[in-house]
């Protein structure tokens, strides 16, 4: 399978199975639709035909580099990827999204955890849930040496006491255990202050840091209780933190919704605020709310992802620095088989623990009945939803086995595809429609860059 598009004046072809993408002149990108796997040596009467504004000694010259790409498996590639079936199963946790809160200081009106509190009353997580959990991940992943933990909310600087005790409990288990924690939190920075800045970048491999972009946008929907916007209390607190950092991980993460179909001004907003690594993700929420995205607004996501992309090429060939997470792609190696196929593992290598206790395939599965895998008490989880979360790949996905962009999303989402389109192997199509422009954004711009080495 081939996928080509043009883009920014860049002709460009992937050839799904091996990865290669060849950026075309226009002869030869047009020339391409009589190219397969089986295509003879000499170019076929039918192509001169169709190409007659160009001379027959263009016209085989280019047919002739195309056949030569066929031939050493670069082009029309066959998908050997079903050797992977067998090795596909249930494999040791090395991730755990720890839920140190069910309780947030803000109430944004897209918020998937219920502003908060999943649907099932604030709390906070206790060090002795905190300790089992972290037990639970050790005695649960096998030889895994390199395990992450994220602290998750709500809000997980409401419980920070807690989260720093996990940190120096986990701290105590890594030699006796042979292994190495790497830890995250994600905030919206209303508690940060200088202790718990220092705390963050000595401790916390990466942090998140939640922000809309511009103001208007940002306190349009990201409030306190008493209904007053954020962004004028924060934006100094994450300066603060990421020129503190020094370098370290870290990114600035938020969410766009039909509010604000130009969100490539947010993420240049943030970008002039001095954060050049930066995640703007689209909602995905019931599609009756007035915020949520429609099929119909993916013409216009769509030209914004390419707006956006032509302004990261301009900064980059400054000389400057950004990143934009869709756009982050790894043409070279890239994630291994297993991953490709199957992407995040979310009930198979990844779970999520609540303040009671409760494990779930991740963060945004807790509170839905029905998935609940077990208890840390229990010591244990459901094998058959392991199974399950650990089948769940592009093989198994109707939508997925036809699309060229399978082996990048990873067949998307599972708990998106849950909730919005009633089961884990359905299809979400906003968010597939979405995925596959941010990949020919990101394929574009690393053509764009490499025209400047």
């Amino acid at each position: 399978m081939i996928h080509k598009f043009s883009l920014n004046h860049y002709n460009i072809v992937l050839d799904v199975c091996s990865g290669a993408v060849h950026v075309l002149d226009d002869l030869s990108f047009r020339l391409v639709d009589f190219t397969s796997a089986q295509m003879p040596a000499r170019c076929p009467e039918e192509a001169y035909a169709a190409l007659s504004d160009y001379s027959r000694d263009e016209v085989s010259e280019a047919y002739g580099e195309l056949y030569t790409l066929v031939q050493d498996g670069l082009l029309h590639t066959e998908d050997d990827y079903d050797q992977f079936i067998g090795k596909i199963a249930p494999a040791p946790v090395k991730a755990m999204c720890l839920h140190i809160a069910h309780d947030c200081n803000l109430r944004c009106d897209y918020c998937f955890a219920a502003k908060g509190d999943f649907g099932h009353g604030r709390k906070l997580m206790p060090l002795e849930v905190g300790k089992k959990a972290i037990d639970f991940l050790l005695n649960n992943s096998g030889n895994r040496r390199n395990l992450e933990v994220d602290f998750f909310g709500g809000e997980p600087l409401m419980n920070f006491d807690v989260v720093k005790q996990i940190v120096e409990y986990a701290r105590s288990k890594e030699a006796e255990y042979q292994k190495k924690f790497r830890f995250t939190v994600t905030t919206n920075g209303l508690l940060l202050d200088d202790d718990i800045m220092d705390y963050i970048n000595r401790e916390m491999d990466n942090v998140v840091l939640s922000i809309d972009g511009r103001k208007e946008i940002n306190d349009s929907l990201r409030v306190t209780p008493n209904g007053k916007g954020c962004y004028d209390i924060i934006v100094p607190k994450f300066q603060e933190l990421v020129r503190r950092r020094n370098g370290q991980q870290y990114y600035v993460r938020g969410t766009f919704t039909r509010k604000n179909l130009d969100f490539s001004k947010d993420v240049l907003h943030l970008y002039e605020l001095g954060f050049d690594q930066i995640s703007i993700e689209p909602v995905v929420s019931d599609p009756n709310v007035p915020y949520s995205l429609k099929l119909e607004d993916v013409p216009a996501v769509a030209q914004e992802y390419e707006r956006l992309a032509k302004e990261i090429i301009k900064i980059r060939k400054s000389g400057k620095s950004i990143n934009f997470f869709h756009f982050m792609l790894d043409l070279d190696q890239g994630p291994c088989a297993i991953k490709r196929l199957r992407g995040c593992s979310c009930g198979n290598e990844y779970v999520a623990v609540t303040p009671e206790g409760d494990i779930y395939p991740c963060h945004q599965f807790v509170g839905i009945d029905g998935f609940k895998m077990g208890t840390l008490d229990e010591g244990v989880i459901d094998p058959a939803m392991k199974q399950a979360f650990s089948k769940a790949n592009v093989f198994n996905k109707p939508h997925c086995r036809n699309c060229w962009a399978r082996f990048y999303c990873s067949g998307g989402c599972n708990a998106n595809s849950q909730q919005y389109a009633g089961g884990i192997l359905q299809q979400h199509e906003v968010s597939c429609e979405l995925e596959r422009k941010r990949l020919e954004c990101a394929i574009m711009l690393k053509a764009a860059l490499a025209d400047q080495e």
